[in-house]
């Protein structure tokens, strides 16, 4: 497939995340029409107009919003942040009983509308949510995926960088799993450039301690419970990655990115959706199989799969 002209994308929901996405898109010039949808007519109306008034500073992408679905007819991508959001000391896998509501009523009028769009859930928690759709909707895995681990990738990155003493491109890691507690850095495979992690020489003249990468992997896992504590929301990195997934989708980049699929047969698991590295392209997300694990990184993949797998269950 081709890079995709005069583009459509759909964000969902007009809380802070799905603004926070949609300004990403204007500002990066992710899509060529950017259209906001929110059930509350005031809020999508307001945050449209707010988005609206800057226009003339972010390019040539232009932004439409509306209360009804209508508004999201003939985009390639919808990236859908409707939901309560998460409070303070609350996990992701609380939010799931609501949130799993709102996704089933939501995504037959999403379908009737654009039925040939990319999805990608960024609504928490967006792994199990992603499994409830697809079974729902019966969508090919590869066109209704999560947002996944981009952005805890990213944090990881961010971090180690920092102690590495190099820009953030440079930096080759990810965190797979699920986009939440049970998630872990694939540090069998992480380097700096083509260096090994634990052999990294940093500018204090030390390397970095296995103690150390485990508490840089704690301080990733909890990143946005920091956040909420701190703001309430979290919204500015989320929106950044989220419209970076519409570009790999739009410019059928064939991007590997850590997003969360419906997988079958992935390393023995089946039906459950975790981040992995993925080609992200205009096709959808396709998970590597050639991806291998470290034996302790399988067997935190298989109880990371098996949490997610216990929350989906008790919500069909």
């Amino acid at each position: 497939m081709s890079v995709i002209e005069n583009s459509k994308l759909t964000v969902v929901g007009a809380g802070s995340v799905g603004a926070s996405t949609a300004y990403a898109a204007l500002i990066r010039g992710s899509a060529r029409h950017v259209a906001l949808y929110d059930i509350n007519a005031s809020k999508v109306e307001a945050e449209v107009l707010d988005l609206a008034h800057g226009t003339q500073f972010t390019g040539s992408s232009d932004i439409v919003g509306s209360d009804d679905v209508s508004v999201a007819a003939g985009s390639q991508v919808v990236v859908i942040t409707a939901g309560a959001k998460q409070n303070p000391g609350q996990t992701r896998i609380e939010l799931a009983g609501v949130n799993a509501g709102i996704m089933r009523k939501m995504m037959p009028a999403l379908l009737d509308v654009a039925p040939d769009a990319i999805y990608v859930v960024v609504t928490n928690p967006c792994d199990v949510l992603t499994v409830l759709a697809q079974e729902a909707t019966g969508l090919p895995t590869v066109r209704l995926f999560a947002s996944g681990t981009v952005l805890d990738t990213s944090r990881l990155r961010w971090k180690l960088a920092e102690r590495a003493g190099v820009s953030r491109s440079s930096v080759h890691a990810y965190i797979v799993g699920e986009h939440g507690d049970t998630e872990f850095p694939l540090w069998s495979k992480a380097t700096i450039g083509t260096v090994p992690i634990l052999d990294w020489v940093t500018p204090r003249g030390d390397k970095m301690t296995v103690d150390e990468l485990d508490q840089i992997a704690d301080d990733v896992r909890n990143a946005a419970y920091k956040v909420i504590q701190g703001k309430g929301a979290t919204n500015y990195a989320i929106g950044l990655s989220s419209a970076r997934i519409v570009e790999a989708i739009l410019n059928d980049e064939h991007a590997v990115m850590p997003v969360s699929p419906v997988l079958h047969d992935f390393h023995g698991v089946d039906g459950v959706a975790l981040s992995v590295p993925s080609i992200v392209s205009a096709s959808g997300a396709r998970p590597i199989a050639e991806t291998t694990f470290a034996p302790n990184e399988l067997e935190l993949f298989h109880r990371s799969a098996d949490a997610l797998r216990d929350v989906a269950s008790s919500l069909r």
